[in-house]
């Protein structure tokens, strides 16, 4: 029976590269597994899926997707969505579609919150309707798990407002511990720099 999936995890948890893994494992035991992201995550050029380690795979947009003919999906073992906080409602209702009526399953990648602790979108919604849930692990750098994503301004210090979405990578967001966020405390790295 076809599940969905969310595994979700904070910034710098290998969300990306477990993705590209999962596609490969499929490949490997001669099975067709879909790569999908949304248009939305362009850091790496439109149908690029890249690790932070350089691992590195083309596939298609989330809007793509969304618009493929019932047939076309069912050719696939498969869907791997990556950065799929970015989904919209009505595209992860799509991906229940591809799961209870095509019976594929779909296994989706993301962040569960924002930089301010709050959903996004396609979390939410994820949470929501997802069989099954996922934490993928990272640590703070005091060593506890890190289930937070710290935005990091200009300054260097941690930001706690604005536009939910800001692209970036390692230069913009650190994964920190609850008490580490609520402290605003990025750790002797960060204050070095």
């Amino acid at each position: 029976m076809a599940k969905l999936y969310f595994r979700y995890g904070a910034m710098g948890s290998s969300k990306t590269a477990n993705a590209l893994m999962v596609e490969y494992n499929y490949m490997e035991r001669g099975k067709k597994a879909l790569l999908v992201k949304p248009r939305l995550d362009s850091r790496d050029g439109d149908y690029t899926i890249r690790s932070r380690m350089g691992l590195e795979k083309k596939g298609i947009l989330l809007e793509q997707l969304v618009s493929m003919k019932d047939d076309e999906i069912r050719e696939y073992d498969c869907i791997i969505v990556d950065e799929a906080q970015f989904a919209n409602k009505s595209q992860v209702e799509f991906m229940v579609h591809i799961v209870d009526d095509l019976e594929v399953p779909v296994i989706c990648y993301g962040l569960r919150t924002d930089f301010r602790r709050e959903f996004f979108e396609g979390s939410l919604w994820l949470m929501a309707w997802a069989d099954k849930i996922e934490e993928i692990k990272t640590v703070c750098w005091c060593g506890k798990a890190a289930t937070c994503n710290a935005r990091i301004g200009e300054d260097g210090q941690m930001v706690r407002a604005g536009k939910q979405i800001v692209m970036g990578g390692n230069d913009r967001y650190t994964a920190l511990c609850r008490r580490h966020f609520r402290e605003g405390n990025l750790g002797p790295r960060m204050q070095a720099e």
